[in-house]
């Protein structure tokens, strides 16, 4: 993640390690020298895998091990294993890596580094700017020539360690504030600049560095790509560059920002794992019409790029409305890019007769997706008072302007039936 000068941020300390008031520990770059050398590496190694610990099976363990280190070095120790442990989701090689809470919490998982990574097969120099603990690094370095730049000495050396780990040779790295560096011309950058200052989080398209800077760097290196968070004004981006949303999942996680040396499009949505990338097309609009036998829930990527109508082109879907996303047709809609549903009882909203259709069905639980209805969907099911076995999915939206109702069960997954992207 990225460091800013303005206002300069706190040195984050590693994870376990106590400050000086608690005792004689030295400071976080001696800390992390010393789980680096050959004591700190043997003792890290010595500790159980990562993992909950019974709390008196980790006093013993304490006190065992402060009997042979320093406090300070077994509690640093202690808290980089509790830290790979959480790492596990984000990073294969977790259990090997190094971290601190902070750059933890605000590294890229692998999955998602590796996809960026893919952007810069052409390229044989690299740099990761604003660089943390090197979760991009670790996708970008290896093969190539790469620097590093973070304003934060700990996370710097840290990040030159993960990306040795996953192949990189030697990585030059600059502690510096990527504003003051002069960059290669021949370069293609990376720069995810943070969107917090300590706890407080940006206003959308705030961050440090600029936006505005972290664009005019492909006026001086050969190519460009910026992490932005997914709420990004979209105006904000110049002609000429592209704009891709990636979601793990059904979860939206970014925005990708790539300069005109790296774009392939205007707008696209990408879903991992796969990946599975939609852009956008020309194509003609795409008709209004009651629901039909299946539904479709748009991924939050598909949506937040705009190509609600370039899916349902590809799709031979229509809408149910023109400001509202859902999507539906007479046959099964399979993609990766939604959640598929089969429509089983279609209505205009009115609660009364909701509760008799669910009631008829046996419904005694419901989950409750919606997309342009004021009804509160938290108090929904408590107003239908429903006691059946059966699930169903309540889907609650707008037809040809009309508040309307539709009870669903799920269909088949594309996923699950190994469908490619469209």
């Amino acid at each position: 993640m990225a460091r800013s000068p303005e206002p300069a941020a706190p040195r984050p300390r590693v994870a376990g390690a106590p400050g000086r008031a608690a005792g004689d520990a030295p400071d976080p770059e001696r800390v992390l020298d010393a789980l680096l050398s050959a004591r700190g590496r043997a003792l890290l190694e010595a500790l159980p895998p990562p993992g909950p610990l019974d709390p008196a099976e980790e006093l013993r363990l304490g006190t065992r091990l402060r009997a042979e280190h320093p406090a300070w070095l077994v509690a640093a120790a202690m808290g980089q294993r509790e830290l790979r442990g959480r790492a596990r989701a984000k990073f294969p090689l977790a259990e090997r890596m190094w971290f601190t809470r902070h750059g933890l919490e605000q590294a890229s998982a692998a999955p998602l580094a590796s996809h960026r990574a893919a952007r810069y097969a052409g390229f044989r120099r690299v740099g990761d700017l604003c660089t943390g603990v090197g979760g991009d690094l670790c996708a970008l370095a290896p093969g190539r020539t790469a620097l590093a730049v973070d304003l934060d000495p700990v996370h710097l050396r840290m990040a030159r360690e993960n990306a040795r780990l996953h192949g990189a040779g030697e990585v030059a790295a600059a502690c510096a504030d990527v504003r003051g560096l002069r960059l290669p011309p021949s370069l293609a950058v990376f720069v995810d600049p943070a969107r917090r200052m300590g706890a407080r989080r940006l206003p959308a398209g705030g961050s440090r560095p600029p936006l505005a800077w972290c664009l005019a760097l492909a006026e001086r290196v050969a190519a460009v790509g910026v992490k932005a968070a997914p709420g990004l004004p979209l105006g904000l981006v110049p002609p000429g560059w592209e704009v891709e949303l990636l979601a793990d999942r059904r979860e939206l996680k970014e925005a990708v920002l790539w300069s005109p040396a790296l774009a392939t499009t205007g707008r696209r949505a990408t879903v991992l794992p796969g990946p599975h990338t939609l852009a956008a097309r020309p194509g003609p609009p795409v008709p209004c019409r009651p629901p039909g036998a299946f539904l479709l829930d748009p991924n939050p990527a598909v949506t937040r790029a705009g190509l609600v109508e370039e899916l349902a082109r590809r799709l031979d879907a229509w809408r149910l409305d023109p400001r509202i996303a859902f999507l539906s047709a007479d046959a099964p809609l399979l993609t990766p890019f939604g959640r598929p549903l089969r429509v089983d009882a279609s209505l205009p909203w009115n609660l009364k007769r909701l509760r008799q259709v669910l009631r008829a069905r046996r419904v005694g639980a419901v989950e409750v997706r919606k997309r342009g209805s004021p009804v509160d969907a938290g108090e929904l099911a408590a107003r239908l008072r429903l006691r059946g076995e059966e699930r169903a999915v309540v889907v609650l939206t707008r037809v040809a302007g009309r508040p309307w109702a539709l009870v669903c069960g799920e269909a088949p997954d594309a996923r699950a039936r190994g469908a490619a992207s469209p």
